[in-house]
C-alpha cells in the first residue's frame, strides 16, 4: 500500500492507473494515425502539436472511470464487470470531451476520430484489465503474512480478509502465542517449533501482523521481533492493518493508547484553513450546478404535498454544538408529530414518492450547501446525528464523541464506504469508517471522497 498524506492506496490500483494513463496516450495517437493517415503516402503526426488534446483526453478519461469506481477493488472482478462500468465510462469520458470541444475550440478534435479513440480505448482498458486481474490466481506481486495470535483478533482478521484477492495480500498462517484461546481452525496454525525467523525465512514473509490482547510479561516475543525488524520484516499492529486495508479503525481490535500516540488528527490552522476554502468553492460549484436540478425537485414536492419545501432539524456538530440542518422535505407532512425520533427504514412507509426519488439519487441533501456556507457544517465530514440518537449512542458507543471534533459534512467517508446506518449496530460500524476520517482527514482524502461519491450517486448506493 502507499500512503499519500495519512490514506493508503492499493499498489495495485497505482499500478493499473500508471498503465491506464500509457495505453491512453497510445491508443489516442493510434487513432490519430488511422484516421488521418495517408497510407499511400509517408506521412506522420505530430506528436507534440496533439500533446494538447492527449492529455486532456487521459485526464477526462481516467476521471471518468474514476468516478465510476473503476479503482476501486470491488469493481476488480470479472469480465462482465469490467464492462458494466467501463462502458458508462466512456460515453461519461465522450460527454465530457465534446463539451471541452465546445468550451475550447483549440484543441477541437473530429468526433469520428474521438470515436475511434474512444473503440480503441474500450478494447485496450478491457485486454490490460483481463490480463491483469489473472495475476493473484498465479500467485504474482502477493504481499505474504504471518499473524501472531490465535485468537479473538486473529478470527476477525479471517473474517475481515476474504475479499482481499486485490489488494495482493495472503496470510501464510498464525502463530500461537502465550495462552491464547484458540479461534482460527486448526488448519491455519503453524507449530511454535522454530523461531519467527526461520518460520519467515521458511514462508518468505515480507510482514508480521501482531493480533494479541496480551503484550505484557516475558511471553511477548520481542527480541524474535527485534531480530526481524532488522532484517527488514515489517511488523504491523493489528488495528494499524485494518486502518491500512479496510479503510477503517476497528473498534474491538485498537487500545486507546494507539489513537493517542499514533499520527494523525490534524487540527492545525493550515489543515482548518484549507478545508475551509475547499468547502466555499465546492459548495460554490455544486450549488450552481444543481441549481435547475433542485428548481425541478422544489416543483415536485409541491405538486405531490405542497408545502413545506425545506425541512429544517436539529443536529449535533462540532465539539457537541447543536444547529438546524436543512433539507428537501421527503417525508409527508408531520411524519414524527408526537412520535420519538425513529431511525430511517428501506421502504419506510413515512416517505413520498418525490422522497423516494430524491433520497435515492442524495438530493435531498443538496440545501446543506446552506449549512456549509454558514460554517456549521464541512462539504466532506462524519454525517450530523440528532441530538436524540446522539444522548443514547454515546451510552452505548465507546469513542463515540470523538467524531464531533470535526465539522459534520454533506457527504464522508463513512456515508460512502457503508450503506445507510439504520440501526446502533450499523452506527458502530459507521463510527469505525468515521473514526478513520477524524484521524487522517487530509485534501487528497476529501477529494477521493467527492470522487466516490459521484459514483454513489450514479449508480444509487445506499440511499433510502
Amino acid at each position: 500500500m502507499l500512503k499519500i498524506y495519512n490514506h493508503y492506496i492499493s499498489r495495485f490500483a497505482a499500478l493499473l492507473v500508471c498503465m491506464e494513463l500509457l495505453l491512453l496516450i497510445a491508443m489516442f495517437y493510434l487513432g490519430i494515425n488511422i484516421r488521418f493517415m495517408d497510407w499511400n503516402e509517408s506521412s506522420s503526426i505530430s506528436f507534440l502539436s496533439l500533446l494538447p488534446q492527449a492529455i486532456t483526453f487521459v485526464f477526462v478519461m481516467i476521471s471518468s472511470m474514476a468516478l465510476m469506481g473503476m479503482y476501486q477493488l470491488d469493481s476488480q472482478l470479472d469480465f462482465k464487470a469490467i464492462l458494466f462500468r467501463l462502458m458508462p465510462s466512456m460515453v461519461l469520458g465522450f460527454g465530457l470531451m465534446t463539451l471541452i470541444f465546445y468550451l475550447i475550440p483549440e484543441i477541437y478534435l473530429g468526433r469520428g476520430v474521438l470515436i475511434i479513440i474512444m473503440f480503441l480505448s474500450l478494447f485496450g482498458v478491457l485486454l490490460v484489465r483481463s490480463l491483469l486481474f489473472k495475476w493473484p490466481s498465479m500467485g504474482m506481486l502477493q504481499h505474504r503474512i504471518l499473524v501472531l495470535g490465535i485468537g479473538g483478533s486473529a478470527n476477525e482478521l479471517i473474517n475481515q480478509t476474504k475479499n482481499m484477492d486485490y489488494r495482493k495480500s495472503k496470510i501464510v498462517g498464525f502463530v500461537p502465542f502465550y495462552d491464547e484461546e484458540r479461534c482460527v481452525p486448526d488448519s491455519v496454525v503453524l507449530p511454535k517449533k522454530d523461531s519467527l525467523m526461520a518460520l519467515i525465512n521458511q514462508y518468505s514473509v515480507a510482514e508480521i501482523i501482531i493480533a494479541t490482547q496480551e503484550r505484557r510479561g516475558g511471553n511477548f516475543p520481542i527480541q524474535e521481533l527485534l531480530e526481524c525488524k532488522m532484517h527488514g520484516i515489517k511488523v504491523t499492529d493489528i488495528a494499524a492493518f485494518f486502518e491500512r486495508e479496510q479503510g477503517h479503525i476497528r473498534m474491538d481490535s485498537f487500545h486507546p493508547s494507539w489513537l493517542i500516540y499514533g499520527g494523525g488528527f490534524d487540527q492545525s490552522l493550515l489543515r482548518s484553513s484549507i478545508k475551509r476554502i475547499f468547502d466555499l468553492v465546492a459548495s460554490g460549484i455544486l450549488l450552481i450546478a444543481t441549481l435547475p436540478i433542485m428548481l425541478v425537485t422544489i416543483f415536485c414536492i409541491l405538486i405531490e404535498d405542497g408545502f413545506p419545501i425545506f425541512y429544517r432539524q436539529e443536529r449535533v456538530g462540532k465539539g457537541g454544538r447543536t444547529f438546524m440542518i436543512l433539507k428537501f422535505r421527503s417525508m409527508s407532512k408531520n411524519a414524527e408529530k408526537d412520535k420519538d425520533p425513529q431511525w430511517a427504514m428501506a421502504d419506510d412507509p413515512r416517505v413520498t414518492w418525490v422522497g423516494r426519488v430524491i433520497r435515492k439519487l442524495r438530493i435531498d441533501e443538496l440545501p446543506q450547501i446552506v449549512n456549509v456556507l454558514e460554517n456549521d457544517m464541512s462539504f466532506v465530514g462524519p454525517r450530523p446525528e440528532r441530538p436524540y440518537f446522539v444522548d443514547i449512542l454515546c451510552t452505548k458507543v465507546p469513542y463515540y464523541n470523538i467524531r464531533h471534533s470535526i465539522k459534520p459534512g454533506i457527504t464522508g467517508w463513512a456515508q460512502v464506504r457503508y450503506p445507510y446506518g439504520a440501526s446502533v449496530e450499523d452506527t458502530i460500524e459507521k463510527l469505525q469508517y468515521d473514526l478513520y476520517y477524524v484521524k487522517n482527514h487530509s485534501l487528497f482524502l476529501d477529494v477521493i471522497i467527492l470522487i466516490h461519491t459521484v459514483e454513489v450517486v450514479i449508480l444509487g448506493k445506499g440511499g433510502r
